[in-house]
């Protein structure tokens, strides 16, 4: 058995194309093709279905993907650490993140990733369920909320700062509330995710009791930017983190924030967004390299946080 063959196959079981890997490793299609079948036969199992639009893992190749992918990261390690090439990025590195950020945020950055180390591949996930990077074979978990798997090395990136905002439209139309008890009065769009309808949480101390409320209005969704959509239409009243909006929004006076005096959250406690990977994969230099990437584009105090 070579190890081109399970490099090759870890690939195409990554890409789902044969002509990605062969570009990729700079090889003819036909040679991994050739691999790829010559591994089949020596396994005895057939390991993807093939035919003219896709390729996709067989139930026998998704079992054996799982197992020779740890081992792959692992020979990668050690051949940095030995050969001295710990500096030179290339492989593939799997992100996950929620669906929202990224898309507005985390997608432009891996875009500017692959320019400055174009040997560097990347698979993005966007799930808005939490995974385990270590069943999941992921590298990297851009993480939003609380973190519940201690045996995973994390990076703070921020916490996040929220704002209750609606259009001059739906004031005009509906007033301005005073307090978090005026939000009872008004139409409010909600978020439902997968722990049900968001409670919005209201402080003027960091140390005062929250004022709990569960927001009412015609309008509920599992995708916050429908939600941003409807409050940028006079539809009512949002409460998202800044990583949401456009600047713009706020900047053209298209979405006013209210409450200033009050610090709110969809959380009972701040909610905090963290670089996760499991520990082994952190020892990798194209691991590594991709979190300070990520790190330094959002900076320390993150541009998102900069709308008004």
């Amino acid at each position: 058995m070579q190890l081109n063959a399970l490099r090759y196959f870890a690939m195409v079981a990554t890409t789902g194309s044969f002509a990605a890997t062969a570009k990729h490793f700079q090889v003819p299609p036909s040679s991994v093709s050739r691999f790829i079948s010559a591994l089949e036969q020596e396994l005895g199992q057939q390991l993807f279905y093939r035919n003219t639009r896709s390729v996709r893992l067989t139930e026998v190749g998704e079992k054996y993907y799982v197992q020779i992918r740890d081992v792959l990261d692992t020979l990668d390690i050690a051949n940095e650490q030995v050969t001295g090439k710990a500096s030179s990025v290339k492989g593939l590195v799997r992100v996950n993140t929620a669906v929202a950020l990224g898309r507005l945020h985390i997608s432009g950055m891996i875009n500017k990733l692959q320019e400055k180390y174009p040997d560097l591949s990347v698979e993005l996930i966007l799930t808005d369920s939490f995974i385990d990077p270590v069943q999941e074979g992921v590298d990297i978990v851009i993480r939003i909320g609380a973190l519940q798997n201690s045996a995973l090395i994390s990076r703070k990136v921020c916490d996040q700062q929220y704002v209750l905002c609606a259009s001059p439209e739906y004031l005009k139309k509906y007033g301005r509330p005073e307090t978090p008890q005026d939000l009872q009065k008004h139409i409010c769009l909600v978020y439902k995710g997968l722990s049900g309808n968001q409670r919005w949480y209201f402080r003027q101390g960091s140390d005062d009791k929250p004022i709990v409320l569960e927001p009412q209005g015609a309008l509920r969704s599992n995708h916050a930017e429908v939600l941003v959509s409807a409050a940028l239409e006079g539809r009512g009243i949002v409460l998202f983190p800044t990583w949401i909006f456009d600047k713009h929004s706020f900047k053209q006076k298209k979405l006013m924030p209210l409450l200033p005096n009050w610090t709110a959250t969809v959380d009972p406690h701040a909610a905090a967004i963290h670089l996760v990977s499991p520990e082994n994969r952190i020892r990798s230099q194209k691991v590594r390299t991709v979190i300070d990437f990520i790190l330094n584009e959002i900076g320390e105090t993150p541009y998102w946080d900069n709308i008004f």
